[in-house]
């Protein structure tokens, strides 16, 4: 009974889109929070408050449902944010400087976007885990060369507000490396997921979230960025 008592009880909820939200995808196989309640230590609980197609201003929602002993929140948002203005790849320009500008007002809409819903997540008081957006993986060469490149403009956005927030970040480009990893072009499959579960698993057990500094993981592997918290 002793032993039972020094148990540490922690709660972790995912908020976010289908890159959590996967279930329709992997065909009947475990999605990310089955496989993350596999690998959390005994008393822990997961719950997904994730929803499959939301945006980062969705997140707001999601996070007003939080169980009352919520201890960790991972949120993987952005993806679809960046899906609304895929149009952009098919669309013609008279210049670089164009095309350039259009990135810009996008990027900054996003950052606000970003912003406010950070703002929303810090005020919940809870240890925080992002995660950037990660790359597709479309079988056509011209489409997924020219969708990395613009997806690079909001994971620039997702990674200057984690260190400026001193937030720990899972950057999702190092985790789903494969063409297993994925269900269909955008979202994880049994195997992606598994890896997912995995480096979420081992971060809100070892990580101390207390820490100053925005440590950036991969899927085994990690660096550190010094960011002082802002107060």
């Amino acid at each position: 009974m002793a032993q039972e008592a020094n148990v540490v009880m922690k709660h972790v909820v995912l908020l976010g889109d289908s890159i959590f939200d996967n279930a329709a995808y992997v065909d009947g196989g475990p999605a990310v929070l089955d496989q993350l309640r596999e690998r959390l230590p005994a008393g822990w609980q997961a719950t997904l408050l994730a929803v499959d197609g939301s945006t980062t201003s969705d997140v707001a929602g999601q996070l007003a449902r939080l169980p009352k002993a919520t201890s960790h929140l991972v949120i993987s948002t952005g993806g679809n944010d960046a899906l609304g203005h895929s149009g952009i790849l098919e669309e013609r320009a008279r210049s670089v400087e164009e095309v350039l500008s259009r990135l810009a007002s996008i990027r900054e809409d996003f950052q606000r976007q970003y912003r406010r819903m950070l703002e929303t997540v810090r005020a919940a008081a809870r240890s925080t885990l992002l995660c950037t957006i990660y790359d597709p993986y479309f079988p056509d060469a011209r489409l997924q060369r020219c969708a990395v490149a613009a997806l690079a403009v909001f994971n620039d956005v997702v990674s200057r507000e984690a260190v400026a927030a001193g937030i720990p970040l899972i950057d999702l480009r190092l985790v789903f490396s494969g063409s297993s990893d994925y269900a269909n072009p955008i979202e994880p499959s049994v195997q992606g997921g598994a890896k997912l579960a995995a480096t979420i698993a081992r971060i809100v057990t070892s990580h101390d979230f207390s820490t100053s500094h925005t440590v950036v993981f991969g899927s085994g592997q990690k660096a550190v960025f010094g960011s002082a918290k802002k107060s």
